[in-house]
């Protein structure tokens, strides 16, 4: 039976979602392609569709889709290559302003948020009238809609966040979200993935409503806490809180997308540099440094990665790069490659009495520190390796983790 009107919600969350994010900043920016069928790509030169307009979607383009699919659907499609420091410095902008309406702020990628308002409805009233304000403060900012959802869980918000778009408000109080969702395939909410939703299926559990025929002990067994969490997800009833704080790390990577089909060494190895660099300079600007990497190739197969170690916790992309040349030598077979992956796997706290039992040399350290502060300054890789003025003309790219601040504030 639901409350009275007036009476506040047991529990309220709210998903901002920013609709076509970088499009819409492009339109935004740039007046003359509003209404305009927009794809956004990794630079000039990248083919592959990061995200495009409401307008480009009406024709069939799809994220993921090569350039010439698309033009084939939509020839006077206008390419821009992603802009990806604007698109953050855009999100840090909204995420700020969003602690406006609640300090229970979950960052969840640079373009949705899960906000906690639980706790703030007898200062600021109704969850609708919080979700309602929260939309005026992300156009005030930023001059862009937003779709929100709202509900007494993060999973029943996060689906009704996408159920109208662009510039929606879609509302499932928490005592008819499991009604709701009765009829909604499981693989709809998010986290539930083919190779969950198969095991389900093989099960006869299709819908959120078949789950009622499955004891919750039978998935709590089968995938760990996991399991027991999708259970109460297809009630409607996701116990999994806002989580204001960023963890600690478990890994940190870059990639980079290859020409198709690369076997040329030299190529591979300007690539893995350019990683390591990357990575080396992430990991010393978060006072982190690590011992095992995976190296690794994606081919038309797969990803093809070892985990290597160095012989001491490093954070210098000399060492890191060794490994790259080891993976070379000793894991790749001359097979044609598409991306490069360089991973930090085990992220700890630089320890500062490594010069005292043979660790990196002073010098390589006070490099690093001047560096990294010019970098800073004037631009990453203003200082670099000769070899990297080949390096790929590819822009940085969103991590999809990306927080606006610690160590996931990255592209």
């Amino acid at each position: 039976m639901p409350p009275p009107p007036s009476a506040p919600w047991p529990r309220a969350i709210a998903l901002v979602d920013m609709n076509a994010f970088f499009a819409s900043i492009e339109q935004r920016d740039f007046p003359e392609l509003r209404g305009q069928p927009v794809a956004v790509t990794n630079g000039l030169t990248g083919t592959c569709i990061i995200t495009s307009s409401y307008e480009a979607r009406r024709c069939g383009i799809r994220t993921g889709m090569r350039l010439p699919e698309a033009r084939r659907l939509c020839p006077v499609l206008i390419q821009r290559p992603a802009r990806p420091t604007r698109y953050a410095a855009v999100s840090r902008a909204i995420m700020a302003a969003l602690l406006e309406i609640t300090p229970d702020l979950e960052v969840f990628s640079v373009d949705e948020a899960f906000l906690d308002l639980t706790h703030c409805q007898k200062a600021f009233g109704s969850p609708v009238g919080m979700v309602q304000r929260a939309r005026e403060v992300v156009f005030r900012v930023s001059g862009l809609p937003c779709s929100v959802g709202l509900s007494g869980d993060k999973t029943t918000a996060k689906y009704a966040a996408k159920l109208v778009k662009p510039n929606g408000l879609t509302v499932i109080p928490p005592w008819e979200a499991r009604e709701r969702l009765c009829a909604v395939p499981l693989t709809d909410l998010c986290g539930i993935k083919s190779g969950i939703g198969d095991y389900l299926a093989a099960r006869g559990i299709h819908t959120c409503g078949d789950m009622a025929h499955l004891p919750v002990g039978e998935l709590s067994r089968r995938f760990g806490n996991l399991g027991r969490r999708i259970w109460y997800m297809a009630q409607g009833l996701d116990p999994d809180p806002v989580r204001t704080e960023i963890a600690l790390p478990r890994s940190l990577g870059h990639g980079k997308i290859l020409p198709p089909a690369t076997r040329d060494r030299e190529v591979l190895e300007t690539y893995f540099l350019h990683m390591a660099e990357k990575l080396a300079a992430r990991l010393r600007r978060h006072g982190l440094e690590a011992q095992t990497f995976s190296i690794g190739l994606r081919s038309d197969e797969g990803l093809i990665a070892y985990p290597l170690r160095t012989t001491r916790p490093t954070n210098d992309s000399r060492e890191i790069f060794a490994l790259c040349q080891t993976y070379l030598k000793e894991h790749w077979a001359g097979w044609g490659a598409h991306q490069v992956q360089v991973t930090a796997l085990d992220p700890r706290p630089a320890s500062s009495q490594g010069e005292l039992f043979g660790g990196a040399d002073p010098r390589r350290r006070r490099l690093h520190a001047v560096m990294d502060r010019i970098n800073e300054r004037y631009g990453e890789f203003t200082l670099a390796p000769a070899r990297l003025l080949s390096r790929s003309d590819m822009p940085n790219v969103i991590s999809p983790a990306w927080q606006p601040s610690g160590h996931r504030q990255t592209v």
